[in-house]
């Protein structure tokens, strides 16, 4: 599988590791168990995730995905338990998991609603989920549009700011969230919110190209995450918690 050639559908994994992956990591470690845990990556693409996770914590990491071509790379990066399955019917049993990671893939699925209904049912009780997903106050679409029919990959400015009709038109292919909608999701599951903010980018290609003024320019982003100013983040991060169902 080539750069960008299922990017319309899929998006596109981490390719490199940088300091951007690294913060998400510590980020899923902060909140949920790593550590001698099971742990899969759901949607995980070509494990570069899971093989971090596995390599640091000794946790059992599994991984599923959609694609096999992408499986096939998490295999080559070491992560032997991958499996081709959508998110939102997955071979696992009920309670397997420790931790599910969903990295910018729940705005892929062909149904949301029922990728965190299967996290439910996989995740042990008291076993947390992590997802990061696109914000929809972000100024840009990261996973570019169709203009007349054609594709085209890149950042687009301003498109999500549109009504749905029109947003819908030129990114029908991926979804971006507020955050009312994305909590919406969890209603009526075993599933409780511990934590929500919205998150900005590594800017990892831009700090090559403009140094320490775009160092200086992510930090201070950084600073104003957990506050009125996270709205036009790049990502949600959000930490949901399986309870007893009774």
């Amino acid at each position: 599988m080539t750069h960008s050639d299922k990017a319309a559908l899929r998006g596109e994994p981490s390719y490199v590791w940088r300091s951007g992956q690294e913060r998400r990591l510590e980020m899923i470690a902060q909140w949920a168990k790593l550590d001698q845990a099971r742990v899969l990556d759901s949607g995980g693409g070509n494990g570069m995730y899971a093989a971090q996770i596995r390599d640091r914590y000794a946790a059992q990491v599994e991984l599923c995905d959609i694609e096999f071509e992408r499986v096939q790379e998490a295999h080559e990066n070491r992560v032997i338990h991958g499996l081709v399955s959508t998110t939102e019917d997955t071979p696992y049993a009920s309670e397997a998991f420790d931790t599910i990671i969903s990295n910018e893939v729940i705005e892929h699925v062909t149904d949301d609603r029922a990728t965190l209904k299967e996290m439910a049912r996989i995740l042990k009780v008291g076993g947390r989920a992590v997802i990061f997903c696109p914000n929809r106050w972000y100024p840009f679409e990261t996973h570019g549009h169709y203009w007349r029919g054609e594709y085209h990959f890149g950042n687009t400015p301003l498109i999500n700011y549109l009504p749905n009709m029109l947003r819908n038109k030129f990114a029908p292919h991926v979804r971006a969230y507020t955050k009312r909608g994305l909590l919406s999701l969890t209603e009526g599951l075993p599933l409780t919110v511990i934590h929500h903010a919205r998150i900005y980018g590594g800017y990892d290609n831009l700090i090559p190209r403009l140094g320490k003024t775009m160092r200086i320019i992510r930090d201070f982003l950084y600073s104003v995450e957990n506050t009125p100013l996270d709205s036009w983040g790049l990502s949600h991060f959000l930490v949901l918690e399986k309870l007893d169902d009774p």
